[in-house]
C-alpha cells in the first residue's frame, strides 16, 4: 500500500538498544559520577575533621557529629516506621471484594497500576518521610544536649514553683517531641485514609457504609491519638505561658503571665486537657462500638470547648475585669517580671543613686580644678578618628592594614590605643594565587599610642608608645608575625618549599620566613590535597610544585570564626581586641551563654540592643547570632586565640551560671577553669561592650522597681543619639579610667549616659568596673541626676552654637580641610559632669586627622581650647577659682564693668561684630567690610580706656577688658584688631 502520509517511501530504520561498547561507556560514567559525587561530600566531612583536629577540638566535632547521627535515626526511622505501619496496616485491613461502583471501577485502574510496585512504593514513601524527619531532628543537637545534661539554676519561677532549668532545658525538648508526635500522627492518618480509600476501605460516593469495620477501628484510634498529644499539648501551654512574649502596655517584649493568663488561660488551659483526654477516650472506643457517633461529638465539643473556653472567656476577663482597673491587676505580674528579668540579665544589685548634676563654677573653682586633673585619664585620641592616623604613619607598606576601629586596652597603668598591622591582599601590586596564599601570608607587628596626649611637635599626631616595622617600644619583645586576625579571611599554605615574604626592609630589601607552628593542616598527604582541592574549587592545591613537605594549609583565620567554630553554642562578642602576652599577641574573645526560657524575663534582640554608631559604621563590630532573642544572658568564657598559631583557649569565666555547667557536661574538657588564666592575660581583661550595652538598654526600663511607676513609664529612659554623628545612632559606650564619685583611685570603667524618654537632658549616668583584677569588676553604679542638667546633644549643641567653634569650622573649610568630632567623654566631678570631646581637623587632600582642639564643659561653662589644660583652666580660672569671662557657657559676650568708657567701648564692639555676621549671611560684604572697620574702632577704644584704668591702679579692670577685648577679636576674625589686642595684652602685663 503506498504512504498516504505524503512522505518519503522506502525501509523503514529499526531504532535498536545501544550497543555493548556505548552501554559499557554510560555505565562507567555513571560509576564516575557517583564516586565524585561521594568524594565531594566526603571531601567535606573529612577536611571539617581535620580542622578540629588541627586545633585540638576533634571532640567537639565527633560529640556534635554523633549526636547529629543519632537524632537522625532515632527520629528518622520512628517516623518512617509509623507511617509505614499504617500503610502496611490500612493495606492489611482492605475489603475482600469490592463494591462494583463507578468510583471503585475507576480505582481498579491505580490498583492495578501499583500493583507490582507496592512494596518499592512503600520503601520509597516511608524513606523519603524518614530522611525528612531525621533532617529535622538532627538540627535540634542543642535542644538534646541542653536537656540530657541540664543542671539545676537553684531558682524557681514565682507562678509554678519549678526549677528554671525546667524551662530552659526540658520544656523545649518537650515540644519538639511534642511537634515530632503532631507529624507523626498527621502524617500516618493522612496515608491511612489514602490507603483505605484505593482499596475500598472508604468510600464516598458508592452506596451503603461510608467505610468498613477495620477501617473506622483503624482511623479512630489515630484521631486519638492525635486528641491524646492535643492533651498534652494543652498540658505543657500551662507552663508556656511563663515563657510566653506578648503585647503589654508597660514594655515591648513582655514575657511571663499576666492578670488574663493566670485567671482565665490557665485554667481554661486545664479545663480543655480533661476535655480532651475524653475525647480522646472516645475515640479509642470506637475500637469496639464500631461508630464514629459519640468521638465525633466529642471533637466538636473541644473545638467548641477551644473556641469558648480558651477564647471567648479570657478576652471577657480583659475587657471586664482587667481593663477597668489594669494597673492594679497587673501590679503583682508586673513586680514578677521586674524581679525575673533583673535576675536573667545580672542588673539585679543596680539601683539608682542620687546625684545633684548642677555642677557650678563658683569659689570651690581651684579645688575642682585640682580635682579635673586626677578624675579621669581624659583619651584625647578617639580609637574610631584615629585609625587612618595610624594607617597613614604606621603603615609601612600598601598591603597592610589597621581596623576602621582601634581598641583601647591598659598597659603600664595607662589608657592605650592599640591596632594590629594586619595583611590585606586586595592592596597587593599584583595578583596572583602564589602571591595570594604563598608569598603574603601574614600581617607584622602591634602598634600603640597614648590614649591621653598627642606627640609634641606633631601637630596633633598621636604618641606612639609601640611603632616601625618591626614594631619597637614599650611592648618589648614579642612574635610580631600576625597569621590569625579579623582582616585575614583568605586561606594561606605555608611551610613548605615557597618562601614567604616576612617584611621589607626600608633599604628595598626583602626578608623571607618560613611557617615555624604546628598550625594548620598538613598537606603532604594526597588524598588531604584533593580533599582541600574540592572543598576550596582550587585544583592547582592538587598538582602545584609549591606544595611540598610541611606545606600546611591555614584557614578559618579570623578569632571570631575559630571560637564560633570551636564552640558553636556561645555567642560571640562584636569587638574582638588584641593584647600582647607573654611574648604573644593573643587575641581576647568574650563569648556568652544564653538562653530564651528564662520565665517571666522579657526578651531582647541581641542586633537591635547592641547597635550603635560604632557598629553601625563597623560591620566587623556586630555581635554574632544577631537575631537571637534572648532572656537570659551571661559573659561567662574568656577566649583568646593566638596571632601566630591560631590555638583557641576557652576559659571559665562564670563559674556559676548554669548554662555554662551544662555545656561543660555535654562538652567535656573544652573550657578551662578559671585558675587557668594566665596572670598577664588577667591584667587586659575586660567587661564585655555587647554585654553592657544590652543591660544598658534593659535598664532604660527596668531602673523602676515599682510596679505602679513602670505600668505607667513616667521615668522611662533612653539611650541618646551619638552626638558626633548625623544619624540618629546611639552612643557607644566608652572604656575610660576615672573615679567614681566616693572614690579616690581611678578605675579602668566602662561609661554610658541615660536621657529620658523623648528629651536631650541628662537623666543618669551608668559605670561599670571593668578591670578584671579588681575585686569590684563586674560592679555597676547608676547615678540618678535631678533637676535639669545639660545631655550630651545639648551640649553639643551648645558647643556647636560658640562663636569660637563657627569660626574655627569656618576657616577649616576655607583651607579645604573638614572638623571631625571626637568621642564625647562624661566623667562625674563633685556635685556635677566634666564633658570633654577631642575636635580634629583632616585636609581634604590628607589621608588622616589631626588633633587640632579640645571642647570642655562644666555646668554653664564651656571652652573651645588648644589642649586640654587650656580647656580646663578656661572652665575652672586659670588662677585658681578665677571665673572665665562670660558666664553664658563660653560665649563671647563680656560681662558689664564698672567703667562706663570701657562698656561703652565693648558694647560698639558687640554690636559691630553682630552686624557682621549678619552681612556675612547676607553676602553683603560692603557692609561686612564697614562692620569689621567699627569692630576694630570699637576694639582700640576699649584699649585705650582699659589703659587708663591701669594707669589709675584699675590693674584687674584692665586685664579683664583686655581678655574680652581678645575675644571680640577673635569673634571678628580680624587679624590687625587681634595683633592689637594682643599686643595690648603684653604691654599691661609688663
Amino acid at each position: 500500500m503506498p504512504d498516504r502520509g505524503g512522505g518519503p517511501t522506502g525501509p523503514r530504520i529499526r531504532v535498536g538498544r545501544p550497543s555493548r561498547r556505548v552501554r559499557t561507556l554510560l555505565m562507567t560514567l555513571g560509576v564516575l559520577a557517583v564516586l565524585a559525587m561521594a568524594f565531594v561530600m566526603f571531601a567535606g566531612f573529612w577536611t571539617d575533621w581535620l580542622w578540629y583536629r588541627s586545633v585540638h577540638y576533634s571532640s567537639v566535632f565527633t560529640t556534635t557529629l554523633w549526636t547529629k547521627i543519632g537524632l537522625f535515626f532515632v527520629f528518622g526511622l520512628l517516623m518512617a516506621a509509623a507511617v509505614g505501619v499504617n500503610i502496611w496496616l490500612a493495606h492489611r485491613l482492605r475489603p475482600p471484594l469490592s463494591a462494583m461502583s463507578m468510583e471503585q471501577q475507576s480505582l481498579d485502574r491505580y490498583r492495578m497500576g501499583i500493583a507490582p510496585y507496592k512494596k518499592w512504593l512503600l520503601i520509597g514513601i516511608t524513606a523519603l518521610v524518614g530522611l525528612i524527619a531525621g533532617a529535622s531532628a538532627a538540627g535540634q543537637w542543642r535542644t538534646w544536649l541542653l536537656w540530657v545534661n541540664g543542671v539545676p539554676f537553684g531558682q524557681k519561677d514565682p507562678q509554678f514553683h519549678m526549677d528554671v532549668s525546667f524551662f530552659a532545658f526540658d520544656l523545649p525538648w518537650y515540644r519538639f517531641l511534642l511537634g515530632f508526635g503532631f507529624a507523626a500522627a498527621v502524617l500516618s492518618l493522612v496515608a491511612a485514609a489514602l490507603t483505605h480509600y484505593l482499596y475500598g476501605g472508604l468510600r464516598i460516593t458508592s452506596p451503603g457504609a461510608r467505610a468498613t469495620a477495620a477501617a473506622t477501628g483503624h482511623l479512630s484510634v489515630l484521631l486519638g491519638v492525635f486528641v491524646s498529644l492535643k492533651a498534652i499539648a494543652y498540658w505543657l501551654d500551662r507552663y508556656g505561658l511563663a515563657v510566653k512574649s506578648s503585647d503589654f502596655k508597660a514594655t515591648d517584649n513582655w514575657t511571663g503571665l499576666k492578670y488574663v493568663d493566670a485567671n482565665a488561660y490557665l485554667p481554661a488551659k486545664t479545663i480543655l486537657f480533661c476535655i480532651a483526654v475524653i475525647c480522646a477516650l472516645l475515640f479509642f472506643a470506637t475500637l469496639w462500638r464500631r461508630t464514629w457517633q459519640l468521638p465525633v461529638i466529642g471533637f466538636g465539643l473541644m473545638v467548641l470547648s477551644a473556641i469558648l473556653i480558651g477564647g471567648l472567656y479570657p478576652a471577657i476577663v480583659q475587657k471586664f475585669q482587667v481593663q477597668p482597673n489594669e494597673q492594679a491587676k497587673e501590679a503583682p505580674y508586673i513586680e514578677k517580671n521586674i524581679e525575673a528579668t533583673r535576675n536573667a540579665y545580672g542588673i539585679s544589685g543596680v539601683k539608682p543613686e542620687s546625684f545633684k548634676g548642677e555642677g557650678k563654677v563658683d569659689a570651690a573653682a581651684e579645688k575642682k580644678r585640682e580635682d579635673a586633673d586626677t578624675a579621669a585619664n581624659y583619651r584625647l585620641n578617639d580609637p574610631n578618628i584615629v585609625s587612618p592616623t595610624f594607617q597613614q604613619l604606621e603603615q609601612e607598606r600598601s598591603y597592610y592594614q589597621f581596623p576602621k576601629t582601634l581598641d583601647v586596652d591598659r598597659y603600664n597603668g595607662q589608657d592605650t590605643i592599640v591596632g594590629l598591622r594586619e595583611l590585606n591582599v586586595n592592596k597587593l601590586d599584583k595578583r596572583n594565587w602564589i602571591n595570594d596564599h604563598f608569598a603574603y601570608t601574614h600581617g607584622y607587628g602591634m602598634v600603640a599610642a597614648k590614649g591621653t596626649e598627642t606627640k609634641k611637635g606633631s601637630k596633633g599626631a598621636p604618641a606612639f608608645t609601640e611603632s616601625g616595622l618591626p614594631t619597637k617600644g614599650s611592648l618589648g619583645e614579642y612574635e610580631q608575625r600576625i597569621y590569625y586576625g579579623e582582616k585575614t579571611t583568605q586561606y594561606s599554605i605555608v611551610g613548605g618549599p615557597q618562601k614567604e615574604l616576612d617584611y621589607e626592609e626600608d633599604g628595598g630589601g626583602q626578608k623571607t620566613y618560613s611557617y615555624k607552628g604546628k598550625s594548620g593542616v598538613n598537606l603532604s598527604n594526597p588524598i588531604n590535597r584533593a580533599a582541600y582541592a574540592v572543598s576550596f574549587g582550587e585544583p592547582q592545591i592538587l598538582y602545584s610544585g609549591a606544595i611540598g613537605d610541611g606545606s600546611r594549609i591555614l584557614y578559618n583565620r579570623t578569632p571570631k570564626e575559630r571560637v564560633e567554630a570551636v564552640a558553636p553554642w556561645l555567642t560571640i562578642d562584636g569587638d574582638v581586641y588584641p593584647t600582647v602576652v607573654d611574648g604573644r599577641i593573643q587575641w581576647v574573645v568574650d563569648a556568652y551563654t544564653t538562653s530564651n526560657g528564662y520565665p517571666y524575663a522579657s526578651r531582647t534582640t541581641l542586633g537591635d540592643s547592641t547597635a550603635d554608631s560604632l557598629s553601625q559604621a563597623d560591620s566587623q563590630r556586630t555581635v554574632i547570632a544577631q537575631q537571637n532573642q534572648v532572656n537570659y544572658i551571661r559573659n561567662s568564657v574568656k577566649a583568646t586565640v593566638d596571632a601566630y598559631t591560631g590555638e583557641v583557649t576557652l576559659y571559665t569565666w562564670d563559674d556559676k551560671d548554669p548554662v555554662l555547667k551544662t555545656w561543660k557536661k555535654a562538652f567535656p574538657g573544652t573550657v578551662k577553669d578559671k585558675g587557668d588564666i594566665p596572670p598577664a592575660l588577667m591584667d587586659h581583661l575586660r567587661y564585655p561592650q555587647d554585654m553592657f550595652k544590652v543591660q544598658r538598654e534593659l535598664l532604660t526600663k527596668y531602673h523602676v522597681t515599682d510596679a505602679g511607676q513602670f505600668y505607667n513609664a513616667s521615668d522611662a529612659w533612653q539611650v541618646p543619639n551619638d552626638p558626633t554623628k548625623k544619624d540618629d545612632s546611639a552612643v557607644p559606650p566608652y572604656y575610660l579610667s576615672m573615679k567614681s564619685p566616693g572614690e579616690t583611685q581611678q578605675q579602668f570603667s566602662l561609661t554610658t549616659t541615660f536621657t529620658p524618654n523623648e528629651r536631650p537632658n541628662l537623666r543618669a549616668f551608668m559605670s561599670v568596673d571593668a578591670d578584671a583584677r579588681s575585686k569590684n569588676y563586674g560592679k555597676m553604679r547608676l547615678l540618678r541626676v535631678g533637676g535639669d542638667v545639660d545631655g550630651p546633644e545639648q551640649v553639643q549643641n551648645k558647643l556647636n552654637s560658640m562663636a569660637e567653634v563657627g569660626n574655627f569650622v569656618r576657616d577649616m573649610k576655607g583651607a579645604d580641610s573638614d572638623v571631625l568630632y571626637g568621642n564625647l567623654l562624661t566623667v562625674p566631678l563633685d556635685d556635677g559632669f566634666l564633658y570633654v570631646e577631642p575636635v580634629y581637623v583632616q585636609g581634604r587632600k590628607s589621608a588622616y586627622p589631626l588633633l587640632k582642639k579640645v571642647a570642655v564643659s562644666y555646668g554653664t561653662e564651656t571652652a573651645f581650647a588648644d589642649s586640654l589644660k587650656d580647656g580646663l583652666d578656661q572652665v575652672f580660672g586659670a588662677d585658681g577659682g578665677t571665673k572665665p569671662p562670660g558666664d553664658d557657657g563660653g560665649t563671647t559676650k563680656p560681662p558689664k564693668t564698672n567703667d562706663p568708657t570701657v562698656q561703652d567701648a565693648l558694647d560698639d564692639a558687640q554690636k559691630a561684630f553682630e552686624d557682621g555676621e549678619n552681612a556675612m549671611k547676607d553676602n553683603d560684604w560692603k557692609a561686612y567690610g564697614e562692620a569689621q572697620d567699627r569692630l576694630q574702632e570699637a576694639l582700640q577704644r576699649a584699649e585705650d580706656a582699659s589703659a587708663k584704668a591701669a594707669d589709675k591702679g584699675g590693674k584687674n579692670g584692665g586685664q579683664a577688658a583686655d581678655k574680652n577685648a581678645d575675644k571680640g577679636a577673635d569673634k571678628g576674625s580680624d587679624k590687625g584688631a587681634d595683633k592689637a589686642s594682643q599686643d595690648s595684652g603684653a604691654d599691661k602685663a609688663d
